[in-house]
């Protein structure tokens, strides 16, 4: 039994070196699978994913395919000026032209009183505004030109009519309410001042058609009528030589379509003063003329 136990014991087995070469195996196998298994991937999931994000930080169309939509930019055509806006261009400059004219011609006449701050001559985009106070004009609350100041208007006059613009004429006052039998309120007294220079202003023989009279009562001061010099300020009758071209515009149906001539006019632009032009002498040495009271 010894003898068997120390043959048995002396017996030594050379292959087990193949279960470690096996595990090896097997373990490089394994390896090699995953490896494979990661580098496959869903094509069409893949091309899904990258168009998306194409899209979203190009924002490229992506068609139904999933290839990229190619925009080519269509250049803006070149429009060249027609004719019509070159000929308004011109009447408009001609206008301007026109309008400065006419503000050199009554700084003259009327240069005393701008001299004397009663009366500006202010040149704007639509036209020229004669802004003149109503003191020297009318006694207080009343609507009837005051004699010196009637040849002032009469000559104001003589430059407007050889012109063809629309003329309007608008009438202002302060806050101070007014009521008696003639005027019940500023509105009142304001259209009615307006309407005399316009009456006036067709004696000295300027169309009628041309002239609008226009009464503003207290709605629309140029200063705050909290203090005397901003109240004497608001008193006031405007004449407006208007230079604005009429355009011609599209009616809006309930559809929103439709054509149809209208007018449109120009918002009233920021106004500027005119320099004053040095003292005139006396166009004439004849008595004033008075307009009738009515």
């Amino acid at each position: 039994m010894a003898r068997r136990k120390r043959a048995e014991e002396g017996h030594e087995n050379h292959e087990r070196w193949l279960v470690s070469y096996a595990d090896f195996i097997t373990l490089l196998f394994a390896f090699f699978v995953v490896m494979y298994a990661l580098s496959s991937v869903n094509e069409g999931k893949y091309r899904i994913l990258s168009d998306s994000m194409v899209s979203a930080f190009r924002n490229v169309p992506v068609n139904s395919a999933g290839q990229l939509a190619l925009i080519v930019p269509t250049p803006a055509p070149v429009t060249k000026p027609s004719l019509t806006s070159k000929t308004q261009e011109a009447v408009k400059q001609k206008q301007r032209e026109s309008m400065r004219s006419i503000a050199k011609d009554i700084l003259e006449v009327m240069a005393p009183l701008v001299a004397q701050g009663k009366v500006r001559v202010l040149e704007t985009s639509r036209g020229v505004t004669i802004e003149i106070n109503d003191s020297i004009l009318f006694s207080p609350g009343q609507a009837l030109i005051q004699p010196p100041l009637a040849r002032a208007m009469e000559a104001v006059a003589e430059v407007l009519v050889g012109t063809d613009f629309p003329i309007t004429i608008e009438g202002h006052t302060d806050d101070v309410p007014i009521s008696n039998t003639q005027f019940p309120s500023n509105w009142e007294l304001s259209a009615v001042r307006a309407t005399t220079v316009l009456r006036l202003f067709a004696a000295a023989g300027i169309a009628a058609p041309r002239l609008t009279a226009i009464g503003y009562a207290d709605t629309r001061p140029v200063e705050p009528n909290a203090l005397a010099d901003g109240r004497a300020r608001n008193r006031r009758v405007s004449i407006l030589i208007d230079s604005a071209i009429p355009e011609k515009g599209t009616e809006v149906d309930l559809q929103g379509q439709g054509e149809s001539a209208a007018v449109a006019v120009d918002p009233a632009p920021a106004e500027a003063p005119v320099p004053p032009a040095p003292p005139a002498p006396p166009a004439s040495t004849a008595a004033p003329r008075q307009l009738p009271a009515r």
